[in-house]
């Protein structure tokens, strides 16, 4: 059964990840032998309606950027299946996912890194325009103007080089590149992580006005839950290559229930001095993707482990109280996998 927090009446599924693995080879000796796996996304499901967001948190190391970029069919699967727009993504031939590729685009999360220093903006920007053929010439420059305009960047700029720009105007000319194929999907990896406080929420901002005048559906990645409230309607925690909860973003933030969304949750910086907060560290470190802990992953670094988290792994489940909010804990469910 995959959690459904994202899906509603009205709202049309455009996303279905459905066990979702990669699994990297680990190898070793003259021959290469592969002596393990490093299990980087180790089943993760969800769905996700059209114009909505759902943000997928956690802290680094934990599978996120390689959970979207499988997605993207940008690194291949192990195992599960990722349906967009009711077409499989992993089964479509080259051609077809070419065309795909269009309706499905990605915000880099480093602004210097991403941009072709070679390049010109109006180069950048325009590239995918070239690449699929949809503008030329005068047609081309007008487009570019247009999607610099939008993103609130001159189209003046459109002769210099990415050096010439601040971080957050890079980001900018990230998004505009992003909005070139008019996509309806957009997975944000860490868009603002680079950038100051102030210019995150210029960023942010951004991102919600074009969601609301274009109807776009994001992906955004983060390991920030602060930001994250601020743009998602649903939120997904992932630990170790799994989803380990799922809930509308203001029910997850008012009632957080499994141990490591509480620990994520404490360590938000206070918005008032008054705020009183007990901090909660987890014990220990993060283990390794090549060997996780039997049971439930997190109950080496869990203060409220049982026995039974030893062994027995915790399916992600609703609650039965509460359809929209799923956690994989024994606190809440005696079903063990």
């Amino acid at each position: 059964m995959i959690p459904n927090p994202t899906t509603t009446e009205t709202h049309d599924v455009l996303l279905c990840v459905r066990d979702l693995k990669t699994h990297f080879p680990v190898r070793r000796g003259l021959f290469g032998r592969t002596v393990a796996h490093v299990r980087a996304v180790d089943g993760v499901s969800f769905r996700l309606a059209a114009g909505k967001t759902l943000g997928l948190v956690g802290e680094s190391g934990c599978g996120k950027t390689t959970a979207a970029r499988t997605i993207l069919r940008l690194i291949p699967a192990t195992a599960g299946s990722v349906r967009f727009a009711d077409r499989d993504v992993f089964d479509l031939p080259a051609a077809e996912m070419r065309r795909l590729r269009q309706d499905m685009q990605l915000i880099f999360q480093d602004p210097y890194g991403s941009l072709n220093p070679r390049m010109t903006i109006g180069g950048i920007i325009g590239e995918p325009l070239r690449v699929h053929g949809r503008a030329r010439g005068r047609g081309l420059q007008n487009q570019v103007a247009e999607l610099l305009d939008r993103v609130g960047l001159s189209p003046a700029f459109r002769n210099r080089y990415p050096h010439e720009f601040s971080g957050g105007q890079r980001q900018r000319i990230g998004i505009a590149r992003a909005l070139a194929l008019e996509p309806r999907f957009i997975i944000c990896d860490e868009p603002v992580s680079a950038l100051d406080v102030s210019i995150q929420a210029q960023i942010l901002n951004l991102l919600e006005r074009l969601q609301k005048q274009l109807g776009l559906t994001y992906l955004f990645i983060a390991h920030d839950l602060a930001v994250v409230s601020h743009i998602s309607d649903d939120v997904a925690v992932m630990y170790l290559g799994k989803i380990v909860e799922q809930a509308p973003s203001r029910r997850l933030y008012e009632k957080p229930l499994h141990p490591y969304t509480k620990c994520l949750m404490s360590s938000i910086p206070k918005s008032h001095p008054d705020d009183v907060r007990d901090r909660i560290v987890p014990r220990g470190e993060v283990p390794s993707a090549t060997n996780p802990p039997p049971g439930c992953p997190f109950h080496p670094r869990c203060q409220w482990m049982m026995d039974r988290c030893k062994t027995g792994r915790p399916s992600l489940l609703p609650l039965p109280d509460d359809p929209d909010h799923a956690v994989a804990c024994h606190l809440y469910h005696e079903e063990t996998t």
